[in-house]
């Protein structure tokens, strides 16, 4: 039996625009005006998870997918960064930027390295892969690629060459400890 997993990431909001570590902000008008546009476009789901930030949660009201939360699939956990910029933590702390963007054990904010996050939403996979059917899950664009990474066993410092759109759809089915990717998937409307 076979699990299909669809993330869809959350809709824009003002930290995604300013390229900021999540700060928990909720998307912008705009953002959810979007996901308004596209509710009903999902296939249904009998187990619909949402990342417990507002961004997530709002993205599926919006979606009209009534989810429960699902610690597994939290944001990164930036540590000391959250609420900063991406350019103001690398205007005084270099270094650190590098090392995280190069090593995916690193963890110099405090919070959580790419590697631990990838177990992470990983073991939360894996936990579904023994309930066959459909899951739809709103997660932040660093969950949807930490899940990537995980499912089709990539080296982690693959994680920073995937992107993720806001609003978009990543599908991942799996069966017997085996994941595979599902490149467009569609047509929907972002």
């Amino acid at each position: 039996m076979t699990v299909r997993v669809i993330f869809v990431a959350p809709a824009i909001g003002s930290e995604l625009r300013e390229v900021r570590f999540g700060d928990d902000a909720p998307p912008d008008d705009a953002g959810l005006a979007a996901a308004r546009a596209a509710a009903g476009s999902l296939p249904a789901a009998p187990r619909c998870f949402t990342a417990p930030a507002r961004r997530c949660r709002f993205t599926a009201d919006a979606l009209g997918i009534t989810a429960a939360p699902a610690e597994a699939l939290a944001d990164l956990d930036v540590g000391s960064w959250r609420g900063l910029s991406l350019e103001e933590v690398a205007a005084t702390q270099p270094a650190e930027v590098s090392s995280w963007l190069a090593d995916p054990t690193a963890a110099p904010h405090g919070g959580e390295s790419v590697t631990d996050l990838c177990a992470r939403v990983g073991g939360w996979l894996e936990a579904l892969a023994d309930q066959p059917g459909r899951v739809l899950a709103v997660a932040e664009p660093a969950v949807v690629r930490a899940a990537v990474v995980h499912a089709l066993d990539l080296p982690a410092v693959a994680f920073w060459r995937l992107d993720v759109r806001p609003l978009s759809a990543t599908e991942l089915s799996g069966r017997s400890g085996r994941w595979n990717l599902r490149c467009g998937a569609g047509p929907a409307p972002w």
